[in-house]
């Protein structure tokens, strides 16, 4: 039996419901944008949806220095453009508008908490790995309530590298104090959560909330579970020195 000290969790669509928030905030701005502008809502959100996947799939490290107001911005430009309106002004604005109602809307996930105080009962150390920008998700974590959880905070562009590289996972057990060995990787993606920390070693649980199959022939994850909620029981328990010295189960 493997044992797990050290847990690392994605953020987006792991610990909170990213896909919902973003998408309804865009809703609202694309509602008041249409309003003003006589087009329809309807095109303008699924232009600015398949604008945002593009970029958050595509994501690289040259990437990271261009900073996520200036991408939001852009991805707006691009939306607008779509649906015939090109305005840089509005584009900003609606970026703007965007972070602020996105903020509005989060949520942790159903069971998250409980899952993150049960690993702190059984004294495993704890990661959030993000491909999230610094000025957005510092403010995202702490609103989730979540920074005080939490051991370190991973963010792509303070790091310098963006998963699937394994050696982001690498760096993340380095700074924790542990090795790949003994820690666990749980995310939505299996290929940016899931492949790379494969890679590097760790355990590894994917939440599929997404139903995106595994690539062919792809190594699959050492657990498959369809919540956070069923995260805690898919870990490996952690193995603690009892009174005798000898080795037990931590089932907390």
């Amino acid at each position: 039996m493997r044992t797990i000290d050290t847990v690392l969790f994605d953020l987006d669509d792991t610990l909170h419901d990213d896909t919902a928030a973003y998408q309804e905030a865009a809703r609202l701005v694309a509602v008041d944008v249409a309003r003003a502008h006589g087009i329809d809502p309807a095109a303008l959100l699924t232009a600015y949806i398949e604008q945002a996947q593009a970029f958050w799939k595509k994501l690289s490290v040259e990437h990271l220095t261009a900073g996520i107001t200036d991408a939001r911005a852009q991805l707006w430009a691009d939306a607008l453009h779509s649906v015939g309106i090109d305005d840089v002004a509005l584009a900003a604005r609606s970026a703007a508008d965007y972070t602020r109602l996105r903020a509005d809307e989060l949520e942790l996930s159903p069971g998250a908490l409980e899952c993150i105080e049960a690993l702190r009962v059984r004294g495993c150390k704890l990661g959030i790995v993000t491909n999230g920008f610094a000025a957005t998700h510092h403010e995202k974590i702490a609103r989730l309530g979540l920074t005080p959880h939490f051991d370190a905070l991973f963010i792509a562009d303070e790091m310098g590298m963006v998963k699937p590289d394994p050696a982001v996972f690498r760096h993340a057990c380095q700074v924790l104090g542990s090795v790949p060995e003994r820690t666990a990787m749980v995310g939505d993606r299996y290929d940016r959560d899931i492949s790379g920390a494969k890679l590097a070693g760790l355990f590894t649980v994917l939440i599929d909330v997404h139903a995106i199959p595994i690539p062919d022939g792809a190594p699959l994850p050492d657990k498959i579970v369809a919540t956070i909620a069923d995260v805690l029981e898919a870990l490996p328990p952690r193995v603690i020195e009892g009174p005798s010295g000898k080795a037990q189960k931590d089932s907390s």
